[in-house]
């Protein structure tokens, strides 16, 4: 019976077609895509032997480059595609949809792609979290998964880049698995792309030569190249008047191998005056040029690329889908206690923020490469794909992803769930404790199920200790304020005995379960969780193990600060210092303050749009940590803070100040290490603030002209120099007080009722 009977049939009796079994099912076909389909359902438990189903694939001449067409002829599957990759495409739909061994095909599936390039990036070097282990199997693998999902471009990283030439834990020399990793997407039908930074000064002279000599170097080694991407920065520093001559140097080396390779340029680093240059030599209109693409560390928006090329050139998305925090698309509102753990680089399923960042960056532009560092933001990359294949699939993404990696249908709440865990106070989310229940009752033992169970584990873990470091930091802080009654002594003995409270039990429990998810993830996908224990190359490239135990209070500088009390010449000066530490807040001062970097403690903050009307947060304050810990002395308000990007001041607004009264302000300077000048104005007026820091952290503390508050409201406005390049950051401020003075009886005098 023909499908077309078959439906028709079942229309008049009510019936629905049978799933199609796949256990007996025979691939026949393509020798590359029906093999990898062959393989993936002998995985899920298919025999080759007694077929009695066939999947026949069939190259046609007339399908466009990308697209299949699936048919059900009874019991017997027919794919069509032009070549192998859009029969690997095909492979990947059926693998997508299938439950198991049962695939559910009513009626013809057609499809082709909505955007032009959907790719990712790969790279074998010593700062990425997990492919740097990886043998050139498993590296394979990841390409064939990548092609199942759609991908038409792998990006691989040049072996020359902004790292260290090799790794401890590379099974084989990086040319090897750049080279692999070629040939594996070639043998797909995949586009071959290289990353390739320009690290040297160039000149026109020997440093453009030797370039033009290591690229032609890589280049024999390859069996294609079909693009070469050259970021102006982030790695490189060229500027855009001597990018230009160096990229046609080696526009001509690529073509003498591949003639059709593109090349394509970024604006990554670039500071105003040099993205004017950029453009400027855009307007000249190079030949040798294909393209542009916009990535991190980018001062303008797609946006304004696409206006100012004009149509001049495609432009191509490289989003930053690995970083948390510090990055192209933090995450909004992150809470410090998180920030501090898990790190920039963290197991990051982010299905809201990328939908928002996909349909905010993607119009006019032809596609996306994602910048990816390793396996912890393997939902965001595929996510991505399936984005870039069809806009309306995210609804089926989640269950897609379970039936391709998982096996269990309960995953497909995960992602959001995890996604969830990171909104608002974690002590307060009662949802962490939720999803870390739904995450072990998944069944599964891919690496992909124990990477989101130890993201759920450790989301559980932060929310445990949080709690109880509050608990001991308030109590301490509370025995502090009572030194006017009971002395020094007992006040600093009660503080003590306060942060010698020990951590519940749970708190063991789910730290060892995280110990243990990270070895397996280790010996699994080669994730590297901890720098001694896995052998990552830095705590901040993914090793977030090796902070999991860090303090959550400020034990340690409150202790500091005790005994520096304490050696104070006589008690009434130890009494009012150790008061002063259990005030942090300056309640005593009826101060208004801010924890800048702590969502639920910066009321004052203009925090701006947000997400999803502002994915990059470039209109938006942005919460965000210091490389440091409160282990180190830091206390938690002085290594959170809230800053600006680029142009954009960090602001904070007052209401209701009292007209007749004069403030002081007080703020904490701290953050990352930058060393660039802050301008500090209220209400639009400068105010005579240090520029420079000296220190990190430093108080600051001026008072503002009564004239500026006289009418009840004021507004803070930290600046930096305008043009800057590169990420734009900076502009970093920790804590702020508006401390009221005492009324004098001219200001009471005059003072309207």
């Amino acid at each position: 019976m023909s499908l077309v009977a078959a439906l028709m049939l079942a229309t008049a009796t009510g019936a629905v077609p049978a799933p199609v079994a796949l256990q007996l099912a025979c691939v026949e076909g393509d020798r590359v895509a029906a093999g990898l389909l062959r393989q993936r359902l002998a995985e899920r438990g298919a025999r080759s032997a007694g077929c009695r189903v066939h999947v026949r694939m069939v190259s046609s001449s007339a399908m466009a480059k990308e697209s299949f067409r699936i048919e059900r002829q009874g019991d017997d599957i027919i794919i069509r595609a032009k070549a192998t990759r859009g029969l690997v495409y095909a492979a990947g739909w059926i693998l997508r949809h299938a439950d198991g061994l049962q695939l559910k095909l009513d009626a013809s599936v057609v499809e082709q792609p909505r955007q032009a390039v959907r790719g990712t990036q790969i790279g074998y070097r010593f700062k990425n979290n997990s492919y740097d282990a990886w043998t050139i199997a498993m590296l394979r693998r990841r390409i064939e998964d990548f092609a199942l999902w759609g991908v038409n471009r792998i990006q691989i990283i040049a072996p020359r880049s902004d790292d260290a030439p090799t790794s401890p834990l590379m099974p084989v020399p990086p040319e090897k698995a750049v080279t692999a990793m070629a040939q594996a997407a070639t043998a797909l039908g995949l586009d071959v792309a290289i990353f390739y930074p320009a690290l040297d000064d160039y000149d026109g002279g020997a440093a453009d030569a030797a370039e033009a000599g290591r690229l032609d170097a890589l280049l024999r080694s390859l069996p294609k190249v079909d693009a070469l991407y050259i970021p102006g920065g982030d790695p490189g520093h060229t500027p855009p008047d001597r990018l230009f001559p160096l990229a046609q140097r080696l526009a001509g080396v690529l073509r003498a191998r591949f003639p059709r390779a593109e090349l394509l340029l970024s604006t990554q680093g670039f500071d105003a005056a040099g993205l004017d240059t950029f453009y400027a030599q855009l307007a000249k209109r190079p030949r040798w040029l294909s393209g542009i693409f916009v990535g991190p560390q980018t001062r303008e928006s797609v946006a304004m690329h696409l206006r100012r090329i004009g149509g001049q050139y495609p432009v191509e998305l490289y989003p930053d889908t690995a970083h948390a925090m510090q990055a192209q698309l933090p995450v909004p509102d992150w809470h410090p206690a998180f920030a501090l753990t898990q790190g920039r680089e963290t197991v990051n399923p982010r299905p809201a923020a990328m939908r928002a960042a996909f349909d905010h960056l993607s119009p006019g532009t032809s596609g996306a490469v994602t910048y990816s560092e390793g396996v912890n933001d393997d939902w965001n990359v595929h996510q991505w794909l399936a984005l870039g294949w069809k806009a309306d699939s995210e609804p089926n993404i989640a269950t897609q992803y379970s039936r391709f990696y998982i096996g269990d249908p309960a995953f497909a709440a995960i992602p959001a769930m995890l996604e969830a865990n990171w909104r608002g106070d974690p002590a307060d989310n009662v949802g962490i404790d939720a999803t870390l229940d739904a995450v072990d009752r998944i069944k599964s033992t891919s690496w992909q199920a124990d990477l989101y169970r130890y993201r759920a584990v450790y989301d559980a873990l932060v929310r445990a200790r949080l709690t109880g470091a509050r608990a001991r930091q308030a109590e301490a802080l509370y025995a502090l304020r009572q030194a006017p009654g009971v002395g020094p002594d007992a006040a600093v003995a009660g503080a003590r005995f306060a942060y010698a409270r020990m951590d519940m039990k749970r708190v063991a429990a789910l730290y060892e379960r995280l110990v243990v998810l990270a070895d397996q993830l280790r010996a699994k996908a080669g994730v590297q969780l901890s720098v001694e224990r896995h052998g990552a190359s830095h705590w901040r490239r993914g090793a977030n193990l090796d902070r999991a135990m860090i303090d959550l209070n400020d034990r340690v500088a409150v202790e500091r600060d005790m005994q520096a009390a304490l050696a104070l010449p006589n008690p009434a000066e130890r009494t009012k210092a150790l008061v002063a530490i259990g005030d942090r807040w300056g309640m005593a001062d009826f101060a208004l303050y801010d924890d800048l970097g702590d969502p639920g403690n910066e009321p004052h903050l203009v925090r701006g749009p947000g997400y999803p009307d502002d994915p990059q947060l470039w209109r938006s304050a942005i919460d965000g940590v210091a490389a440091h810990s409160p282990n180190e002395g830091w206390r938690m308000a002085e290594l959170s803070y809230a800053e600006a990007l680029y142009e954009q001041p960090l602001t904070l607004h007052y209401e209701g100040l009292e007209k007749g009264r004069a403030y002081r302000l007080r703020y904490t300077w701290a953050g990352e290490d930058y060393v660039l000048p802050l301008t500090l104005t209220a209400n639009g007026v400068p105010l005579p603030a240090p520029s420079t820091r000296s220190s990190n952290p430093q108080r600051v503390e001026l008072a503002i002209p009564q004239v500026l508050t006289a009418g009840g409201t004021l507004d803070l406005g930290w600046t930096r120099p305008p043009g800057i390049g590169g990420g734009g950051r900076g502009r970093q401020i920790a804590e702020v007080w508006l401390i009221p003075q005492p009324l004098n009886q001219a200001a009471l005098a005059g003072a309207t009722p």
